[in-house]
């Protein structure tokens, strides 16, 4: 494969620090030259900002622009969701002021999958160290600029793991999950190609729910990440904190109940809910742990 290089000039909506750090994605990094470099599903990329202008340089199978433009979501005009969810409140204002460049990434479904599974109960920079560590194993090699690179494996690459196999990359209690889920995958009990099909969110989730390791915010997060479901909502730690204090005001935030707060979202923010998510949850997040 060869190198390949897309340039787009005056792109709104658009920063590498509110994409790769807003808890979306685990298999980007940042390089010395503040760019960041990730591994995709037919791709090796690096994306840097210089002025008003994003350089996409790597290789890929295929056209880089066409790859690009699918996986950033470039022809889906944040500006006017962004118009959108800014009326509904202040709160809402100021959290796509502070989160303004997030776009949602269009990530393949089954990497998705393993990698949430792989999420629950853990920290964003373990989670990248068993990706990466399985990537390695069972995914194939490819070299750019001098450097190894892994893409994660497929489904029947991955099925030749065992139970041991895959404990003994680091995936803790996650490893009978990722073995059970890939042999339902593989073996076709659930398939992949008809969920994409699907037409209601509500149909996604109770397919996904029937894989081992996937729970209500790990199959939202599945759907929000690789299946464009802007409907859903994700509650996690910091989500339910955020909204415990701009709406639901619970002195213990551990009391508010989850089906409650999916209600309430899915009224105030209707189909966007899953983008105000995003933009809720890099804001409280970011905010708090920069203060």
């Amino acid at each position: 494969m060869e190198e390949q290089e897309y340039i787009l000039e005056n792109q709104k909506s658009f920063c590498m620090k509110h994409i790769f750090e807003c808890g979306q994605c685990f298999r980007w990094n940042k390089e010395e030259d503040k760019s960041y470099t990730g591994v995709i599903k037919d791709a090796v990329l690096n994306v840097k900002q210089e002025k008003n202008k994003i350089i996409f340089r790597g290789i890929c199978k295929g056209d880089l622009k066409k790859v690009v433009r699918e996986y950033f979501d470039l022809d889906n005009n944040y500006e006017i969701i962004k118009e959108k969810l800014s009326k509904i409140d202040n709160f809402m204002k100021e959290s796509i002021e502070f989160g303004d460049g997030i776009r949602i990434l269009n990530q393949d479904l089954w990497e998705c999958i393993i990698s949430f599974i792989i999420s629950a109960n853990n920290n964003i920079p373990r989670i990248k160290k068993i990706i990466e560590a399985i990537s390695k194993e069972y995914g194939e090699e490819i070299s750019w600029r001098g450097k190894k690179y892994y893409f994660f494996p497929s489904i029947e690459a991955l099925s030749k793991a065992s139970v041991e196999d895959l404990r003994k990359l680091g995936t803790g209690f996650r490893d009978k999950r990722i073995y059970n889920t890939t042999k339902k995958i593989y073996e076709k009990e659930v398939d992949l190609d008809e969920i994409k099909q699907l037409k209601s969110s509500e149909e996604i989730e109770e397919k996904l729910l029937t894989l081992d390791g996937v729970g209500n915010k790990v199959a939202n997060c599945i759907m929000l990440f690789s299946l464009k479901r802007y409907d859903v909502f994700p509650i996690d730690v910091w989500v339910r904190r955020v909204m415990n204090d701009l709406y639901l005001h619970k002195e213990n935030e551990k009391e508010v109940d989850k089906k409650e707060l999916q209600a309430f979202a899915e009224e105030k923010y209707k189909d966007l809910a899953g983008l105000a998510q995003q933009y809720l949850f890099y804001w409280r997040r970011e905010d708090k742990t920069s203060a």
